[in-house]
């Protein structure tokens, strides 16, 4: 795959994207499979043909990522792993955050279930023959780095993220993994399509230099930069995507 000019070239390895049948993890799933990847996604749906995209290209497991035994089972199908994208995850604000046990479902469905995979993968991850190693990517948020009081236990777990690839990336910097995340800003999903003509619309657009809404396509790519040799002396890193909104 070709993007923004720049050839990525995974033939051979083995991708997994979790909640990749949507939204940013579905164009991330494109994006490795374009570039000859072997893609496995998740999603909570019995059947990939469930779902309206087609998702024929990727091999699919019903998991539910709030469930350990689920998420535990998902790590012993792989016998080998190149790239763990830990993409699964969303807001609650229709249920109320601020009611501690909504609180808590959004922490342990954005943070600790990446953790739980990340764990359980890292050995696989580590006999990766890529070079620069087998990658975790995480998807932190816009959310980690300021107040979004609709959202708090999202943001406080988006942050965590944050902290938890600093934390994997200085200790498997040595075994041959590398752990990085992308915190997008205003990307325009099924997650967030709900904000389109509504009074958070246009300051959350207008918070950003460029002011404009981004898409899923502009997320993927870097994802791939990330997992491959051109990066291969980044780790620990989180990369923002947002049109300048985490500058302005």
């Amino acid at each position: 795959m070709a993007a923004g000019g720049v050839a990525y070239d995974f033939g051979d390895c083995g991708v997994l994207v979790t909640g990749g049948s949507n939204g940013i993890g579905l164009a991330t799933a494109r994006a490795f499979a374009e570039a000859g990847a072997r893609v496995s996604i998740t999603g909570r749906r019995k059947r990939a043909d469930d779902y309206e995209h087609d998702l024929s290209a990727f091999s699919y497991q019903q998991v539910e990522m709030t469930d350990a035994d689920q998420v535990d089972a998902l790590a012993a199908s792989f016998d080998s792993l190149d790239v763990l994208v830990n993409n699964a995850g969303t807001s609650l604000m229709a249920e109320d955050e601020w009611r501690p046990e909504i609180f808590e479902r959004a922490v342990r469905l954005a943070l600790f279930a990446s953790f739980r995979l990340a764990v359980a993968l890292k050995e696989r991850l580590s006999r990766s023959s890529i070079e620069g190693g087998g990658s975790v990517l995480n998807m932190s948020s816009m959310s980690a780095f300021r107040a979004v009081t609709v959202v708090p236990g999202y943001g406080a777990a988006k942050a965590g993220v944050t902290q938890m690839t600093k934390n994997m990336g200085a200790a498997w910097a040595l075994e041959n993994v590398r752990v990085n995340a992308v915190a997008p800003g205003l990307i325009l999903t099924n997650m967030t399509e709900g904000m389109l003509g509504t009074d958070f619309e246009k300051p959350e657009v207008e918070r950003a230099p460029m002011m404009r809404w981004g898409t899923p396509e502009e997320i993927a790519p870097v994802y791939l930069f990330l997992a491959s040799a051109k990066a291969r002396f980044i780790t620990g890193q989180t990369l923002c995507v947002d049109g300048g909104a985490s500058i302005a």
